[in-house]
């Protein structure tokens, strides 16, 4: 099983056409070959690169910022001497001077297969700043960890935001490698662009579906920490627009459907399975109790149900975590109808809609969450539309 960085490095006829042109790496900390050399040193270090440029993206090159809407800073890398350009700091978008710095642009981001996961958004601005420029743009490809499924409502035209940079359901089963194949089509982008692929990789096989057993886990961002999470994160990753903890500021931030100082987590589970028990398959859940050193309710003890999609429990083709989540919003909204369930703040920059409506592209699933009347076929009425649609869609663009 080789990835994208894997196969340039030890092919130099991948290489041959980066011979006299300048070179920028688009990396964090899961860039790495597998003998866990940092891409960028890996590349330094490579005959026939002339390496002039590295970006890193939300948390930084570094990936040590902790929490979100945590800006990074540009700086020289002191061992190479060439410029380190934030795509989470001053711009979003590479701006023109940035992109004079190079001619071809390696992106080497460990993705995780959701649409709000902002590396995907920032391979769509990387894109759209070369189109047109004769510039080069080149994905080394990862693996999806979260495998091919397809889940949540599609994205709605001018519900656009940096998580949310197309008309794509939350979960959408591609490679950065496939998405950038799609953004150029759909788009209609005039860019050089290719796609060094992986060498076996299997999304459909046991035990990884998606994730090879024999590739180490390296966090992607500081709050990615394990194969768990990246299976769970199209679910929780919602409880960024809620008052609910999503245990950051614990060890294991994502890995729960919740976690709140007032609401009996006990209690909370029994109404899911009474709901919509066959939205509950595919995983375990399990009570457990934390209290957040950070973040929301901080030094509080949280009742918390956590997910298990690992090991024995999970099944990979059951698990929905889009509609499992929701299911914990909606029993949550009828045990405690007068809950101030959603965060009303200014999330990624957008100032004029509630988080959770920006997370989903759409306000469906908060209104379903709310109306008392709506029952589980209503949601899934809404987004199995849209997911057909979309497996339809992304059919031309899958190179596994």
């Amino acid at each position: 099983m080789k990835f994208g960085i894997d196969r340039l490095l030890a092919d130099p006829a991948l290489r041959a056409p980066l011979a006299g042109r300048r070179v920028a790496l688009v990396a964090h900390p899961a860039s790495v070959t597998e003998g866990l050399v940092h891409s960028l040193d890996a590349l330094a270090a490579c005959e026939g690169v002339n390496l002039t440029a590295a970006f890193g993206p939300q948390h930084g090159l570094k990936g040590d910022k902790q929490d979100n809407m945590v800006e990074t800073a540009d700086e020289v890398d002191p061992a190479y001497g060439i410029p380190i350009f934030s795509l989470y700091g001053q711009v979003r978008r590479p701006t023109p001077a940035m992109m004079d710095t190079a001619d071809v642009f390696l992106f080497d981001l460990q993705d995780l297969g959701c649409r709000i996961y902002t590396f995907v958004t920032t391979l769509l601005y990387l894109l759209e700043a070369a189109s047109g420029t004769g510039k080069a743009v080149w994905v080394l490809d990862r693996p999806n960890p979260a495998g091919r499924p397809v889940e949540g409502t599609t994205l709605l035209p001018g519900q656009e935001s940096f998580v949310g940079a197309g008309p794509m359901p939350m979960r959408h089963g591609l490679t950065l490698g496939e998405m950038g194949h799609w953004f150029v089509d759909h788009f209609k982008l005039d860019v050089d662009y290719r796609v060094i692929a992986m060498e076996g990789w299997k999304p459909d096989a046991a035990p990884g579906f998606g994730w090879p057993d024999s590739r180490i886990w390296i966090n992607p961002s500081p709050n990615a920490a394990s194969l768990n999470m990246a299976r769970a994160y199209a679910g929780t990753v919602m409880l960024e627009g809620a008052t609910l903890s999503e245990a950051r500021g614990t060890t294991r931030p994502l890995e729960v459907l919740f976690g709140a100082p007032d609401i009996d987590a006990k209690a909370v589970l029994a109404e899911m399975q009474a709901f919509a028990p066959h939205w509950l398959v595919g995983c375990a859940l399990r009570e457990c109790w934390f209290t957040p050193t950070f973040h929301k309710h901080a030094g509080a003890l949280c009742s918390a149900l956590m997910i298990h999609a690992e090991g024995a429990f999970y099944d990979h083709q059951a698990f929905r975590p889009w509609r499992l989540q929701a299911l914990a919003f909606k029993a949550i909204r009828r045990l405690y109808s007068d809950y101030p369930l959603w965060r009303d703040f200014a999330y990624e920059y957008e100032f004029d809609r509630l988080a959770i409506d920006v997370i989903n592209g759409g306000p469906a699933l908060r209104e379903w969450v709310d109306d008392a009347g709506a029952q589980p076929d209503d949601l899934d009425a809404i987004a199995a539309l849209d997911e057909a649609e979309w497996l339809e869609t992304r059919r031309p663009f899958l190179l596994y």
